[in-house]
């Protein structure tokens, strides 16, 4: 059994926990994954380590509630237990000596941005943060964001953040002041790192994004999780999760994550 050492709602949808996972916390990288099951009735959850701290060997996931075991695992309090929890799993993000990098994170997919941009500034990079939210109420990790970034821009749909508009704007708005990068890492909704992606594409920068495609047992054996990158078959489990964002199949990508959404609703119904 794994322990809770803190649950924290960060807001109505959104749960950070931290976990007593030691050989993790010793071993993990920025990107790579942990799966979670909760009991023997859970369903296996896929979820990218947000922090990690060797010494007190913790490591911080940031779960959304949308299905019935998410919604489960949201609602476990401080001192609770996990049944178990697997990884490190994926490789580890290539920032490949990248030093002026501009990190965008999209809702949730911020839990995933700020180990990556926190990773780029311990390491001596300029790191500039890009946050998008559809408002206000739903930003998370504001302050630990800022804290590592050189720049840091927050910006919702509706302009509650202070900012309105899309994480594309703001990254044409920097581009278009003359900002150089390296490395542009999109993390969130599908179609916000395809159009990332067609931004930082046009203008000639390398892109990583990291995918989250259906994920059943987290090692390549099921086959589930695969994605298109440059034509060819990947796993997004053992290749990924990060790939060059100019090679992915969006579209691909966002069919076959619908492929559930229907059984997904009516088991939510009947849930209720």
């Amino acid at each position: 059994m794994v322990e809770i050492l803190e649950a924290r709602v960060l807001n109505p949808q959104i749960t950070l926990l931290k976990l007593k996972a030691e050989r993790i916390a010793k071993k993990v990288q920025p990107g790579q994954f942990v799966i979670l099951h909760q009991d023997e009735k859970a369903e296996r959850i896929p979820l990218t380590i947000a922090d990690s701290d060797p010494q007190e060997g913790t490591i911080t996931v940031i779960v959304q509630a949308a299905g019935e075991s998410t919604k489960r695992l949201c609602a476990l309090k401080t001192g609770d237990s996990i049944r178990d929890v697997v990884g490190p799993l994926g490789q580890a993000t290539d920032f490949e000596g990248a030093q002026n990098i501009c990190v965008i994170g999209g809702g949730v997919g911020c839990a995933i941005a700020y180990p990556s941009a926190k990773a780029c500034h311990q390491r001596g990079a300029h790191v500039e943060l890009i946050a998008g939210f559809k408002n206000e109420s739903l930003v998370i990790l504001k302050e630990e964001m800022a804290a590592i970034a050189d720049e840091f821009t927050l910006i919702s749909d509706d302009g509650s953040t202070g900012k309105q508009g899309f994480v594309t704007d703001a990254l044409k708005e920097k581009l278009e002041q003359g900002k150089k990068y390296d490395l542009v890492i999109a993390i969130g909704p599908i179609i916000m790192m395809k159009m990332v992606c067609k931004v930082t594409e046009a203008a000639g920068i390398k892109t990583l994004v990291s995918l989250n495609p259906i994920m059943i047992d987290g090692t390549g054996m099921c086959g589930g999780c695969r994605v298109t990158v440059g034509g060819k078959v990947k796993f997004a489990c053992v290749d990924g999760p990060d790939f060059d964002g100019h090679q992915v199949d969006f579209d691909e990508l966002m069919q076959r994550n619908r492929t559930y959404m229907e059984d997904h609703r009516c088991h939510l119904e009947e849930a209720k």
